[in-house]
């Protein structure tokens, strides 16, 4: 057990506290005998891998734990007040009251079918004196305090109708409304680009500051606990193993799996090197999940045990043919309008773009989201045939991809393949992972027989470092890394010349990630695939790649080779997007 004194400014204070969760393979304590104190206008941040228990305690701290979870000891008090006391009647002015918390995916926390201001309003009227106009203007200051901008009009906007960074910007707006002593943020800045990362720390530190906020920062990116953190509280497998101010846990990492993790952060200083992989397993899933299974490799998977070197910087690229060629690309969405939805004008996403791609080369493409980054991708798949109109020319080894129709396409389908962001919404939940990874096979290589395909689908698994029986069961039975991996074989089943890989790493593991980096750099060199890399996670992105490419407003303002691109950048929107990056 790791004991944090909580002096005489303490905010929340934790004592001992055990959880355990009632699963389908049996009973797990996915937290114990844990405690630490966070003192008012400080920040302390509880860092580890997913599964190590980190969310759990957050649902623990505000009495939200699945019908499956149960608080079995320890005690929690909020100032002087003690919670697991509590009736739930009373605990309910405690929750969003004095203690609030920001989940991790805005998108499933926010009620779809209430306006923003609505669900500001809910926390006003039960928590303070707030009532009417005065409450709505209450609410508007706060989407106003938050930088939601022109607040009085989007007030009654849905949050369908904003974007992602806005969304999170909504839900610190609804938990702070109470004026809260406590703020979790559970992984508040997860899948956000570095520039709106940027603001939602800055906008906390700042209403920090105003109110004295003591905040819980849930996170494993380390980058980020070194920028806004006091105090550090590593976990793993449901324990604290150090808890220590951050200045001196980053500067002299004490224990063997700090130092694993610190490790395995990409970086331009680490080109050519193998990231060291983590040497703690995951025992629960994120959230809870009692489905799913931890990232290590499977008894009989072959798996090295130490990652390989790859050379920092590729010779001959410049005499590699080029795979992919993009020409003044243009992709517009109509825009609609009236009683009959008459096209009244286009809204140009992906405006002049052009870029080459070789054989054997990882180029980067970075900017803040919504600049076009997946847009481009989807229109070189001709995912977006029938959504948009697309102009310019695209050649895959010198033939024309938006020129080619039905049986062409096809087969140019088994050249170029995508590993999308979200492995879980892209994986078929109602098919087993073998009829997933065979599917592409018996529709893009038909001449292939049955068992051809079968022997096929259980190679590219060991490939990938899953086990062979991985094609008897679903997807959700996987953790996000194991899913992400189920991503790349099903890519790769059919052997392409050409690998879109978007946002592939976002939401991973500092060591899964790493996995996932030598996975995709083990493939390069044997295969020989281009990888076109979209990203806003700038470690992977100068670790991995060759070449950068910046977008800005559908356009690329910049780009060049990766080392030159980082020392000496030429664009404002580069030096802008590069200061923005938290390090290490």
């Amino acid at each position: 057990m790791t004991t944090l004194s909580s002096g005489l400014g303490a905010a929340l204070t934790v004592e001992a506290l055990s959880v355990r969760l009632q699963t389908e393979a049996g009973v797990n304590d996915a937290v114990r005998s844990l405690s630490l104190a966070i003192e008012k206008g400080q920040t302390f941040a509880l860092v580890g891998e997913s599964g190590c228990g980190k969310s759990m305690t957050a649902l623990a701290l505000m009495r939200l734990l699945p019908e499956a979870g149960q608080v079995v000891a320890g005690r929690v008090w909020a100032g002087e007040q003690e919670l697991n006391a509590l009736p739930e009647a009373q605990m309910r002015r405690v929750r969003g009251g004095r203690l609030a918390m920001v989940f991790q995916e805005p998108s499933t926390s926010l009620n779809p079918v209430m306006t923003v201001g609505r669900q500001i309003l809910e926390t006003l009227q039960a928590h303070t004196r707030f009532r009417g106009s005065k409450a709505r203007e209450r609410a508007i200051y706060w989407l106003s305090r938050v930088g939601i901008p022109d607040p009085e009009r989007r007030i009654d906007d849905y949050p369908f109708q904003f974007s992602g960074g806005q969304k999170q910007r909504i839900m610190i707006a609804i938990a702070l409304a109470a004026e809260p002593d406590v703020l979790i943020a559970d992984e508040p800045t997860t899948a956000l680009d570095v520039t709106v990362q940027g603001q939602i720390l800055r906008l906390l530190a700042d209403i920090q500051k105003e109110m004295g906020l003591g905040i819980l920062l849930i996170t494993h990116d380390l980058a980020i606990v070194k920028s806004v953190a006091d105090h550090v509280a590593l976990m793993r497998a449901g324990e604290i193993l150090e808890t220590r101010p951050a200045a001196e846990f980053f500067a002299d990492p004490r224990h063997p799996y700090a130092r694993a993790l610190l490790a395995a952060v990409p970086s331009f200083a680490k080109r050519g090197q193998p990231l060291a992989p983590s040497t703690a397993p995951p025992l629960f899933a994120a959230g809870g999940n009692s489905h799913s299974v931890s990232d290590l490799p499977a008894q009989g998977v072959d798996v090295p045990q130490a990652p390989q070197a790859h050379p920092a910087f590729k010779s001959g690229l410049d005499q590699a043919p080029v795979v992919l060629s993009v020409r003044h690309l243009g992709v517009s969405y109509p825009q609609r309008s009236g009683i009959l939805r008459r096209v009244t004008g286009h809204n140009r996403v992906v405006d002049d773009l052009s870029f080459e791609l070789r054989a054997g080369e990882t180029l980067a493409l970075l900017g803040e989201s919504g600049c076009g980054k997946t847009t481009t991708a989807k229109a070189l798949l001709r995912l977006l045939d029938k959504q948009a109109h697309i102009s310019g020319q695209a050649w895959l080894e010198g033939e024309s991809l938006f020129d080619a129709r039905a049986a062409q396409l096809k087969a140019m389908r088994r050249r170029l393949q995508i590993v999308f962001q979200d492995p879980y919404a892209s994986l078929d939940p109602r098919m087993l992972v073998g009829d997933i990874l065979e599917e592409g096979v018996a529709a893009l290589r038909p001449g292939r027989s049955v068992a051809d395909r079968r022997a096929h689908v259980k190679q590219l698994l060991q490939r990938v470092g899953l086990p062979v029986n991985t094609v008897n069961r679903y997807p959700h039975e996987f953790s996000g890394g194991q899913r992400q991996r189920i991503a790349i074989a099903r890519a790769l089943a059919v052997e392409p010349a050409v690998l879109v890989c978007d946002e592939p790493t976002s939401a991973l593991d500092v060591s899964v990630q790493a996995q996932l980096i030598q996975l995709l750099q083990d493939l390069q060199a044997e295969f020989n695939m281009a990888y076109l890399f979209i990203t806003h996670n700038f470690g992977v992105v100068e670790y991995l790649s060759d070449r950068i490419a910046i977008m800005q407003g559908g356009r690329i303002v910049e780009i060049g080779d990766t080392a030159a691109l980082l020392q000496s950048p030429q664009h404002a929107e580069t030096q802008r997007l590069l200061a923005a990056v938290p390090r290490l």
